[in-house]
């Protein structure tokens, strides 16, 4: 009877230390974000290799809000936009693995955020658009990827009918697939961006900066259901 209940201590034990370990803080998992200290940011254009040819454009417009509200200054979207297309820059894709110095150097940026939209799917039955998103965030100094995350989020549209039975499940079923059909692509792409960067090291401009470091981190690779009532 002691050697089970010390077998199942031990498994306790090692359970409860991988459970523990698998929850590391921002400050270690996000480390050369506090060593390098970064403050202005660009954004490059979304890597889209999704079918929704229109979230590109939407996800890039949707990330400057969550970055800047952590305290970042994040260079004008718009006007980055236009110089990378005039630089024939516009496909990220080709920049990821290589020298970000020059795009360091033209814009003053000390950081470079990539997004990967790896899926866009609209259930229009189930009331849900369904993304799959990588975000990397890389050092325009060093090359180094100094924080990355990828989203599985499920986007609910559903609408619920005050009426009851069949004709008021029908009416809901009927309501929610014009609501999932009619869907802004903005409204999918910033719930994405502003979960995902909630985890994001304080910058700068943000009271927070210095003191989160012992907050816990995120999941490197999350799910979640969100909705327009969803709180970040």
């Amino acid at each position: 009877m002691k050697k089970i209940f010390v077998v199942l201590s031990l498994i306790t034990i090692t359970l409860s230390s991988c459970a523990t370990s698998s929850r590391i803080t921002k400050a270690t998992a996000y480390k050369g974000m506090y060593e390098q200290k970064p403050v202005s940011v660009l954004l490059m254009p979304p890597i889209n290799k999704s079918n929704n040819v229109d979230s590109k454009e939407y996800f890039h417009s949707t990330l400057y809000t969550p970055i800047a509200n952590a305290g970042y200054y994040v260079i004008p979207p718009f006007m980055s936009m236009e110089i990378l297309k005039k630089e024939s820059a516009y496909d990220a894709e080709l920049f990821l693995n290589g020298s970000l110095a020059k795009f360091g150097e033209v814009f003053g940026a000390d950081l470079a955020v990539f997004t990967i939209i790896h899926e866009w799917k609209k259930h229009k039955l189930g009331g849900n658009v369904y993304v799959k998103v990588e975000y990397i965030i890389k050092s325009t100094r060093t090359n180094e990827v100094l924080y990355t995350r990828i989203g599985n989020v499920t986007y609910n549209t559903s609408i619920s009918s005050s009426g009851g039975g069949l004709m008021g499940a029908l009416v809901s079923l009927a309501a929610t697939a014009i609501n999932t059909a009619a869907t802004k692509y903005v409204s999918v792409a910033r719930a994405c961006n502003e979960y995902t960067f909630g985890d994001l090291p304080a910058g700068k401009y943000s009271p927070y900066n210095k003191v989160d470091g012992t907050q816990m981190s995120g999941k490197k690779e999350f799910s979640v259901n969100l909705n327009s009532n969803s709180t970040y």
